[in-house]
């Protein structure tokens, strides 16, 4: 009588390996001895060590945080891992990954922004510097198609760049993260209908700049109140006008970093 082999037991999905296990470990120690961007990790062998794991299994560790853009490794002498920060471009890409099966609309984009941007303007009031003052100034002046000579497509990415000044100056990381990540994704996916009258660019484009000037003006007075009230008649107002343009997701929400580079424009203004 045949004997039949017991089927080996099946590996769990969830469970993980043994460099994804040390890959945690790292984030842990990065985050106990509070190290920054800029700063050494610990040597391969010290690393190795304090792990008790084979010198491949740090090395798998390794390259998997700099996958998910924490580390940089160098080689050499005085090689290995140094912290980094993790860019927009890349929590970006990573976003889009996750969305990429999900159907998301331009409209859900401008329905998260509605609720926060008033938010984020308003926390911001506070702590705007004269130099923030400067660069909204600056940029009102570029999205302005009375005043600016950029094409339109520039002027209205220009539009996006007063909200991510706004952006720098809140103090709460995440809401100024949330915010900055729907701006990227309306600078770099959001194309517009090309039969959209020019007209209708300029309308937009002059309602922008209007409305920006008066935030500022609102902003400079300290007047919290009037700019979250400013913001949230903006954001009505940009949605109507994007569904005028017949704005649209170009694609599905993914593209790689040279799609990204390719679409920043080379005339994006810093922020700092």
């Amino acid at each position: 009588m045949a004997t039949t082999t017991p089927a080996a037991p099946q590996r769990k999905i969830n469970q993980l390996k043994r460099s994804d296990l040390v890959a945690e470990e790292i984030k842990r120690l990065i985050t106990d001895k509070n190290l920054s961007p800029g700063d050494r990790l610990p040597r391969e062998s010290e690393l190795q060590a304090q792990f008790e794991v084979s010198k491949g299994t740090i090395r798998e560790a390794l390259k998997s945080l700099e996958v998910q853009g924490l580390v940089k490794i160098s080689t050499g002498p005085a090689g290995g891992g140094t912290i980094i920060e993790v860019t927009l471009d890349r929590t970006l890409q990573l976003l889009q990954n996750y969305l990429f099966f999900k159907d998301v609309t331009i409209e859900d984009i401008y329905a998260a922004r509605r609720l926060l941007e008033p938010e984020l303007a308003a926390g911001a009031v506070p702590h705007l510097t004269e130099a923030d003052f400067s660069a909204l100034e600056h940029s009102i002046a570029c999205c302005d198609p009375i005043s600016s000579h950029e094409d339109m497509l520039s002027q209205r990415r220009e539009d996006v760049n007063f909200h991510d000044i706004l952006a720098a100056a809140n103090p709460n990381p995440f809401l100024r993260f949330t915010c900055e990540l729907i701006n990227e994704m309306i600078r770099q996916l959001i194309v517009f209908g090309n039969r959209t009258p020019r007209i209708e660019h300029r309308r937009f484009g002059e309602a922008n700049a209007d409305i920006h000037r008066q935030i500022t003006l609102a902003a400079r007075e300290q007047d919290v109140d009037k700019v979250r009230e400013l913001m949230v008649q903006h954001m009505a107002e940009a949605t109507n006008h994007v569904k005028r343009m017949k704005g649209r997701l170009q694609g599905r929400l993914i593209l790689d970093a040279d799609s990204l580079r390719r679409l920043r424009p080379a005339t994006r203004k810093s922020l700092k």
